[in-house]
């Protein structure tokens, strides 16, 4: 069949690559706009940018695909569009521009986890499975029939994006088998039960602060959830104290937890970290990054900076 693939990132890197090994032919690619950032908002493009631009495939890129870039997608005459991680909803012009209309590749198990961070909010939530679910797209968010399913275990140390990595592989593969069926007309395709579903919203920086109420497998899902981006966060002082990895320790120091509240430090060395009363215990904030600095171990940084024993963290 020929494929109109929608894309951006990594995730949608993966299964557009497997995409183009397949015996379907990709006509065209179309990602968002090219985005700034850092303190010169420099321009970059996305990974299925760059590769497409490095192989000579036809790429298109817009604001509001929908608005946009109907005709122009329409002109290569596709029998099916596929997205990946797109990120723009798509309006009904587009979705019946093929005659396959629009397949998507979901990283959960719907009708659980609709919304465009499945996965991180999975890990989040402690959940010690998800999975890829092969659905065609319609107007309302990740409501369509599903056409495949797969599960996959969670492992328990896993960021949301070496799972998503995981994932991207998995998706890959279920989609061109779904493709296939497509297109030997041997797809069925069933609907969801919404009265299942769960719906999560767009992750953003303001949603990485660290509650250490929490207990202390709830902040270890919490910052995993949230690696790489936007990465969870307390505070030290007047700086934001970025927490990449944060591990459930046992109380080897026979630390006097009662002279402690919740966020404030209970040790911190070279040897031990930083470790801080949570919830139901405590928790070794192990991988850190202050404003300006490398990312690092916290017994790292405790080399060279002095934290005190009950220093208020997240105030």
């Amino acid at each position: 069949m020929k494929v109109a693939f929608l894309g951006n990132g990594e995730f949608s890197l993966t299964v557009l690559k497997k995409l183009l090994d397949s015996h379907h032919s990709v006509v065209c690619v179309v990602g968002s706009l090219d985005s700034a950032s850092g303190r010169g908002q420099k321009v970059s493009y996305s990974p299925v940018k760059s590769f497409c631009l490095e192989h000579n495939i036809p790429f298109l890129q817009y604001k509001r695909v929908s608005k946009e870039g109907e005709e122009d997608i329409k002109s290569f005459c596709p029998d099916v569009l596929v997205t990946a991680s797109f990120g723009q909803i798509l309006k009904q012009n587009i979705l019946d521009l093929a005659r396959f209309g629009v397949i998507n590749v979901h990283c959960s198990l719907l009708p659980k986890y609709r919304g465009s961070c499945p996965v991180n909010f999975a890990i989040m939530n402690g959940e010690t499975k998800t999975g890829v679910t092969i659905m065609r797209t319609v107007l309302a968010l990740d409501a369509g029939d599903i056409e495949s399913q797969c599960e996959m275990d969670i492992l328990p140390d896993e960021t949301a994006g070496e799972l998503l990595d995981r994932l991207s592989v998995l998706g890959a593969d279920m989609l061109i088998k779904s493709l296939d069926r497509l297109d030997s007309g041997e797809a069925v395709f069933a609907s969801q039960d919404d009265s299942k579903s769960s719906y999560y919203p767009m992750l953003n920086k303001d949603m990485g602060f660290i509650d250490f109420n929490k207990t202390s497998q709830e902040i270890h899902d919490f910052v995993r959830g949230l690696n790489p981006w936007p990465v969870a966060y307390t505070t030290l002082g007047e700086d934001r104290l970025k927490v990449y990895k944060a591990d459930i320790v046992d109380n080897i120091w026979d630390i006097d937890l009662s002279m402690y509240s919740a966020g404030q430090v209970a040790k911190a060395t070279s040897k031990s970290g930083l470790v801080i009363k949570c919830g139901d215990g405590l928790v070794l904030l192990e991988s850190v990054q202050l404003p300006g600095g490398k990312v690092m171990s916290s017994k790292a940084l405790l080399n060279g900076k002095k934290i005190a024993e009950g220093t208020q963290l997240g105030e």
